[in-house]
């Protein structure tokens, strides 16, 4: 008679857990990136990103600027799709949230949570552009 026993199972987080540069003692957890999670969102953002590539690609001001609201508009979806907690922050007397975090959180936190977001789409600033 065989012995046959199953390998253990893998265990896989659907999230990952994040200490801040900026703010040290605060920490993030942001979603990991799936299949479905990767196409609904460029699906999403695809017509964000090319208004902004075609904006940016213009030489008024009013283009320079256009780009940077359809910029700022990317990264905010980016932001509202991709982050599940903040631990260690209050905002005005308040536990921080996604949405207070946009609406009156610190700038460089949101900036590094948003970029940790995009490493997870595998996609650099590069990449996105083109």
């Amino acid at each position: 008679m065989t012995n046959f026993t199953s390998p253990s199972p893998k265990h896989y987080s659907s999230s990952i857990r994040k200490e801040s540069v900026v703010l040290p003692g605060v920490a993030y957890t942001i979603r990991r990136m799936s299949f479905q999670g990767r196409l609904e969102l460029l699906r999403e953002l695809r017509d964000l990103m090319t208004k902004a590539e075609f904006a940016a690609a213009g030489s008024s001001a009013t283009d320079r600027v256009e780009a940077a609201l359809l910029e700022g508009a990317i990264r905010k979806r980016q932001l509202e799709w991709g982050l599940v907690a903040i631990e260690g922050l209050e905002i005005d007397g308040e536990p921080a949230t996604t949405a207070r975090l946009l609406a009156m959180g610190p700038e460089e936190l949101t900036t590094e949570i948003q970029a940790s977001i995009q490493g997870q789409m595998g996609l650099s600033e590069e990449e996105r552009k083109n």
